[in-house]
């Protein structure tokens, strides 16, 4: 594909990858599985890497999944408001704001695969990596649960903080008191004053299909996998729930510069000693041949288990060794994980429903009878499109195999052609929308059909108001749910419609009480202070993501001077094509989108760049592109985030519009290049601050925060960056 092509892929692949680290992390409701997750990611990986000027720093291949609600430095709303989920009124989202501190080293992802020759091209780089000396391997289970960090002082619990983005991570310290098999206090001697050690918190079989049967019970839909039910249950709000939950955990890693151990595996030996759960399934392997033969048995055996694992971790196991190979962005060059190929099972399809999806397209969804997978039971699988059913020959009474994807989402992989029978049917895809009626269509090129009533497609419709309410748009504090209740009453058809609802209409819901109605008004009133790149970003134009809606709100300044540009001016715009620019014609061009934005006005919601003006901002950096390239005194998020404050447009690239390139400490060397090419000045950290601060008249900078008495930052809002050194970590 050329570069046009490409940028509006990579929107596509960003957008797609956000929203489903979003549910993974953060909802803990995955749509897709692990395989079509990594699938999406590696596609992203090579158009970046076809497109090295497309790459920004806010991509998801720089940067660790998330499972903060909000992210550092982003104001929370006041009174968020607790979603209600059909029932009793309970739900299993985080319930609370948790206090948010910096990890003391950053906890990466890790590279993952699932084929054995990128196990040993993994074995090859270390060897290189490390001139042909003598070296093993820690081969460990791969726990399939949520990541945790543990710091221990003076030998009891001090700390316990999720993964977060990474670099700040949620404190759920108050949870994990009542996770029974952590230790509050160690035993033994020998540990450090003060460490952290880091694993995985899980939930195993037999919990798992507890709290399922209890949640069925109480007529609360039930968890999707262990996985998932170990996430949400860490961060709910009554710590005593959480010690009903019967979660465990498994240490697997402690990070440091000066530890007094040579390997990782007498590292965890010692933690076994203090009293710390460290999993006995590991093994010292010599070569390529020892790590097959424990993945080759842990494939099979692992079905035994009390617990879900989804692959193996392989690392370098001397500590020293593990420096000197180092880090890339995103991955440790001294481990990686090898991911298990899915379980399959073998069961009749009954018959097949078409669903509409929230863009209109129509996936085929087969009916089961139920069979028992990756240790739950399986009813449903996808089929994804017309050209999958017809390429599997499939009919309805057959005998399909089934298997899930990374452990998580069921889907048809073949049909069992020995067992098909004479009463057999051919499925008949549908021709008109399953849920408006409208005639489906299919695009040159395009492997689904849609429906393309947009605005009158129920489904439709509701995928459009809860894109609206998602944080990343206007953040108003509910979900699904909410939105289809609020349908289903008649009481929203268009987003201007949830400026309209009442405390009376609100009580109308499933479960709602009064506080849930007044949470929920107060988030609406609180999303119209959101500033307007994110507005134009919520109404929901075709192809445009989050930064193209930022970029048009910079160039444009207000919603009446974009509605009244034309082909010519809005492929003027940094990172707007032919496809963008045509889209957003298009959408403006229909009445009725413009009667919505009117209304929208009228709600009070802000549609200029003007009245974007925070307290403390100032129009310093107005009209000025800048770059950011490097390490700053504050995370780089904070720093877009003052350059905007201050009337100033971020950009990902360097270009001839570009004013300055903002360098920090290791700067792209690309980007430094480039600059110099083009003859963009640039300026550090410093400078950017003086200018701000010159026609501020405060004679301050911008200050990152405060800290405590212990040196460490109090929560999201104050965090500032603390240098790191030596070893980062992962996990």
């Amino acid at each position: 594909m050329d570069r046009e092509q490409a940028k509006i892929r990579i929107g596509e692949l960003r957008d797609i990858i956000n929203e489903n680290n979003r549910r993974y992390y953060v909802e803990n409701s995955p749509v897709i599985s692990d395989y079509e997750f990594d699938m999406l990611m590696n596609e992203l990986i090579s158009l970046e890497k076809q497109y090295p000027d497309l790459v920004t720093p806010d991509s998801p291949t720089q940067k660790v999944g998330s499972d903060l609600e909000s992210p550092p430095g982003e104001s929370h709303p006041a009174g968020k408001p607790v979603a209600v989920a059909a029932g009793n009124g309970r739900d299993d989202r985080p319930q609370k704001e948790f206090a948010q501190y910096r990890h003391r080293y950053p906890m990466l992802s890790l590279g993952n695969t699932y084929d054995m020759s990128e196990v040993e091209s993994f074995v090859e780089r270390a060897a290189k990596g490390l001139g042909g000396e003598k070296f093993s391997f820690s081969t460990e289970l791969k726990f399939d649960g949520t990541a945790i960090c543990l710091t221990y002082r003076h030998g009891r619990l001090f700390r316990a903080l999720t993964r977060g983005d990474g670099t700040v991570g949620d404190d759920v310290t108050e949870n994990v008191h009542h996770i029974g098999n952590i230790p509050v206090r160690l035993s033994g001697s020998g540990w450090p004053d003060e460490f952290e050690i880091r694993g995985e918190i899980y939930m195993p079989y037999k919990a798992f299909d507890r709290l399922n049967a209890e949640r069925e019970r109480d007529e609360d839909p039930p968890f999707a996998n262990p996985r998932n039910a170990a996430s949400g249950s860490l961060k709910l709000l009554d710590p005593e729930e959480v010690g009903h939950r019967g979660l465990e955990c498994t240490l697997y890693h402690i990070p440091g510069d000066d530890l007094p151990f040579e390997t990782h595996d007498q590292a965890l030996n010692a933690a076994a000693s203090w009293g710390l759960p460290v999993s006995d399934k590991r093994r010292i392997c010599r070569d390529i041949r020892e790590i097959e033969e424990y993945i080759d048995y842990w494939d099979t055996e692992r079905k035994l288990l009390p617990f879900a694992t989804d692959g193996i971790v392989i690392k370098v196991n001397e500590l020293a060794f593990q420096k000197r190979l180092g880090y890339t962005a995103k991955f440790p060059r001294w481990a990686v994980a090898y991911k298990f190929q899915a379980e399959k099972a073998l069961t009749r399809l009954r018959s097949i429903d078409y669903q509409v999806g929230r863009t209109g397209a129509v996936t085929p969804v087969a009916n089961l009878d139920p069979v028992p997978l990756s240790g739950t039971t399986v009813k449903r699988a996808s089929l994804h499109n017309l050209d999958q059913m017809r390429q599997l020959d499939i009919r309805i009474g057959d005998y399909v195999y089934v298997e899930k994807g990374g452990e998580i989402i069921p889907k048809i992989t073949g049909v069992e052609l020995s067992e098909r029978g004479k009463d057999v049917t051919v499925p008949a895809f549908p021709e008109k929308c399953p849920d408006c009626g409208t005639p489906l269509v299919r695009d040159d090129g395009e492997a689904r059909f849609f429906c393309p009533n947009t605005d009158g497609c129920p489904t439709q419709i509701m995928g459009k108001l809860v894109h609206f309410i998602s944080r990343k748009a206007m953040n108003v504090m509910a979900g699904d749910a909410t939105i289809e209740q609020l349908y289903g009453l008649g009481l929203v058809k268009t987003p201007a419609d949830l400026y309209s609802l009442t405390r009376e209409d609100l009580l109308r819901l499933e479960g709602w009480k009064d506080r849930s109605a007044e949470r929920f008004l107060s988030s609406l009133e609180a999303s119209k202070a959101v500033p307007f790149g994110h507005v134009l970003f919520a109404i929901g134009i075709r192809h445009v993501g989050e930064t193209t809606a930022k970029s048009l709100a910079g160039h444009f300044r207000n919603i009446d001077a974009l509605m009244a540009a034309g082909r010519e001016e809005l492929l003027g715009v940094e990172d707007i094509g032919e496809v963008i620019a045509d889209s957003i014609l298009a959408y403006f061009a229909d009445p009725a989108h413009v009667r919505e934005i009117e209304r929208l006005k009228a709600a009070g919601l802000r549609f200029s760049i003007d009245e974007d003006t925070p307290a403390g901002g100032s129009s310093a950096l107005a009209g000025m592109t800048i770059v950011i390239s490097g390490n700053f005194s504050i995370p780089r998020d904070e720093m877009k985030a003052i350059i905007e404050k201050h009337g100033g447009k971020n950009s990902g690239s360097v270009s001839g519009r570009t004013t300055y390139l903002l360098a920090g400490s290791k700067p792209g060397p690309e980007k430094m290049k480039k600059a110099e090419q083009l003859g963009i000045k640039v300026i550090g950290e410093d400078d950017i601050m003086s200018m701000i601060a010159s026609q501020t008249g405060s004679g301050q900078q911008e200050k990152p925060g405060q800290r405590d008495s212990d040196g460490e930052n109090k929560g999201s809002r104050a965090a500032g960056t603390a240098a790191v050194s030596g070893q980062l970590t992962l996990f």
